[in-house]
């Protein structure tokens, strides 16, 4: 990720095929969301998080031997994909072991952890993928070939909780039918919203960063340095999200994230420079909050017959809003400017937020 942007342009791609190429990816992934996630209810997680697992070490092999834009979509439609079969499965295997031992309330501090491994992870990969990509930009991606292949033998390994066994008898057309009464709940519609405008929110934030390390003028030799600070940074807030909600309740604590990713947004286009990198870090803060505190929203209104399915709707609902967003804001930057991206984004995204949390608000 540190180097990524840099990899495309490289390769001769304009921002607009950058967002285009994400927006390729996101297309992948909603059109075989819900399919993955009713595998994971009916086949069994670990099954799907080991094709997962196949899937995305695929893509990357790809990647790594790709030079032009429609290869480079090829790959991305494979770990669309994979990622399907990941998203959505994950969480629900984590819920439905703590479920099995009464432990359900733990969700958020052990989700915040397995977050902010994933964080720390990443922010040691900045570093590593910084200093490979000194001897060509495509070096990390020969790397990342067996980083993604562990994941193969870690799902392979995984042990499902025994009492989720009987939703193996459900049909799709059962499935569904819980959905939806599922999703006609106002508090879980609600849920699902936020979590999804949010995710898509921090998603197209992430793909703003190293345009804006250059247009602050930040050395190439330090893209790495800051985005693992960055992650260090979510990480560490990721691990402690479950005391802020403890701290500040699910009403302020929600009303708190909306805000200061909209502000995150907001701020960073008025000040692009140096100083404004400290805005970075405030939104990656915030966005180690959100997502094991809006996962948990989510879990608390699901059946565990079709949890994994109901995270692969928040799923899809993201990947559907980056891939409507996404070459529109590519655009915006290419014609515009990013500060004008940046702008309307945050604006976006607060009303639609604001607008998703209402419900909530009013309770």
């Amino acid at each position: 990720m540190p180097i990524v942007v840099l990899f495309y342009q490289d390769n001769g791609l304009s921002m607009s095929q950058i967002f285009l190429l994400k927006s390729i990816y996101s297309i992948a992934m909603v059109a075989t969301e819900l399919p993955s996630g009713y595998l994971a209810d009916v086949w069994g997680c670990r099954k799907t998080l080991l094709l997962g697992a196949i899937l995305g070490t695929l893509g990357i092999l790809i990647y790594s031997f790709s030079g032009t834009f429609y290869s480079f979509v090829v790959a991305e439609i494979i770990l669309g994909i994979g990622f399907s079969f990941i998203s959505g499965a994950d969480s629900a295997m984590l819920y439905d072991s703590l479920k099995a031992e009464n432990r359900e309330d733990e969700y958020i501090k052990h989700e915040g952890r397995i977050s902010s491994a994933g964080n720390f992870a990443e922010a040691l990969a900045g570093v590593a993928g910084g200093l490979l990509a000194t001897i060509s930009l495509r070096t990390p991606y020969y790397f990342q070939i067996f980083i993604a292949a562990i994941a193969i033998p870690a799902a392979y390994f995984l042990k499902e909780p025994q009492h989720i066994q009987e939703r193996i008898h459900l049909k799709m057309k059962e499935i569904l039918s819980i959905v939806k009464l599922t999703y006609q709940q106002k508090e879980m519609r609600s849920a699902i919203l936020i979590s999804s405008f949010t995710g898509a929110a921090t998603l197209t934030y992430a793909w703003f960063v190293q345009p804006y390390f250059q247009e602050a003028g930040v050395p190439v030799s330090v893209f790495g340095i800051l985005w693992t600070l960055l992650n260090l940074s979510a990480g560490v807030f990721s691990m402690y999200s479950y005391r802020v909600e403890r701290l500040f309740g699910k009403k302020n604590t929600l009303l708190f994230i909306v805000i200061f990713i909209s502000l995150g947004f907001i701020l960073t286009s008025i000040e692009i420079s140096l100083v404004g990198i400290a805005i970075l870090f405030g939104f990656y803060m915030v966005r180690g909050i959100a997502t094991p505190v809006l996962k948990d929203q989510i879990n608390q209104y699901t059946d565990s017959k079709v949890r994994a399915t109901i995270l692969s709707i928040r799923n899809f609902e993201i990947r559907i809003i980056f891939a409507a967003i996404g070459p529109v804001l590519g655009y915006i930057t290419d014609t515009f400017s990013l500060q004008t991206a940046l702008m309307v984004t945050g604006i976006t995204y607060f009303i639609a937020a604001l607008w998703s949390i209402w419900p909530f608000l009013k309770k």
